[in-house]
């Protein structure tokens, strides 16, 4: 049975260049293709679930939702996927973040198509994270560094109590981290979009964020999806 894969990337050429990558390998099938977080948020909704994947390649410079905080809402929403950066950046900072929020594994874009598909695989046998070898040497100064704890990060009991949100709010945060536009989110739950923003403006000030991203990252922080 063929690994099922999607691909997140802002530019239609990357896109096409690592589907190509990944389809020379014939262990692999291509079932959803998205432009950005949201994008790939909104078709995981209506995808089959014999066609969820079981990797998605995220990029992590894209508008709209970028991959940090697409792969935060993924694992919490897909726990069986397994999300992997493909990205041009390897600086400490995006490296920590996209780990802090879920990434299975990080991968660079020049990496040969043989690389990248023979990791993948090797991930699909034996359930390791795949790598590019520049990224382990800094994920290995950033745990020297003690700047990067690898544990799985537990519900904050504590957090969930006291920004004392309503059985509603918390609804509407879920469907908030998954993109949902005021409107949408009305519709979904049967209230206008004029009521869902005034929920979404309470949601903001008990947690004390002025954004969508802010808001993810910390419900992300503090277990509180």
């Amino acid at each position: 049975m063929p690994i099922k894969i999607a691909i997140v990337d802002d530019k239609a050429s990357n896109r096409n260049i690592i589907k190509d990558k990944i389809l020379r390998h014939g262990h692999f099938e291509i079932t959803l293709i998205a432009e950005d977080g949201k994008d790939f948020l909104e078709k995981m909704k209506v995808l089959p679930a014999d066609k969820l994947p079981d990797v998605t390649l995220m990029d992590l410079e894209m508008p709209n939702m970028d991959g940090v905080d697409a792969i935060a809402a993924g694992s919490s929403f897909y726990p069986s996927v397994k999300f992997v950066v493909l990205s041009i950046f390897d600086d400490e900072d995006k490296i920590f973040k996209a780990i802090k929020a879920g990434a299975f594994g990080y991968l660079l874009k020049d990496e040969s198509a043989e690389n990248i598909t023979d990791m993948l695989w090797q991930m699909h046998e034996s359930g390791a994270g795949p790598i590019s070898p520049g990224i382990a040497h800094k994920i290995l100064q950033l745990v020297q560094n003690n700047r990067l704890t690898l544990l799985q990060k537990q519900p904050d009991q504590d957090s969930k109590s006291l920004f004392d949100l309503t059985d509603r709010e918390k609804e509407i945060l879920q469907l908030l981290v998954q993109g949902l536009s005021y409107k949408e989110i009305g519709s979904h739950l049967d209230i206008s979009a004029n009521t869902a923003k005034k929920h979404v403006i309470n949601i903001y000030n008990k947690l004390h964020v002025n954004s969508r991203a802010q808001a993810l990252h910390l419900a992300y922080q503090k277990g509180l999806l």
